[in-house]
């Protein structure tokens, strides 16, 4: 009975670490998986473009700075359904700003 408990010994520590890893790459990859950006708190835009053609765009969302998010995120959906992050600070996304903060007032 001892040789049987000393012979499972040294696999216990191989078989706990490649649970603990098992763990962790599933939990990982759960994270990888999770909810999208607009329900965390922290910006969307991680990179932006300084314009795409106006033909392209669907739609323009702008986020105005707050708790989540220290800086203006100018977000263009395209036709072809991807979301794109336009620099706030670009001659484009100015006028599309300015144009909807227009529209805002008027109505």
């Amino acid at each position: 009975m001892a040789r049987t408990a000393l012979s499972a010994n040294p696999s216990n520590p191989r078989l706990l670490r490649a649970a603990l890893l098992l763990l962790l790459l599933v939990a990982a990859g759960r994270r990888a998986a999770g909810a999208p950006l607009a329900n965390e708190l922290r910006c969307q835009c991680l990179q932006t473009l300084q314009g795409i053609h106006l033909k392209n765009i669907q739609s323009v969302e702008v986020k105005r700075p707050g708790p989540h998010c220290d800086q203006t995120e100018v977000i263009a959906t395209l036709k072809n359904g991807q979301k794109a992050c336009l620099n706030p600070a670009s001659p484009m996304a100015k006028k599309i700003i300015e144009k909807i903060l227009n529209r805002e007032t008027t109505n």
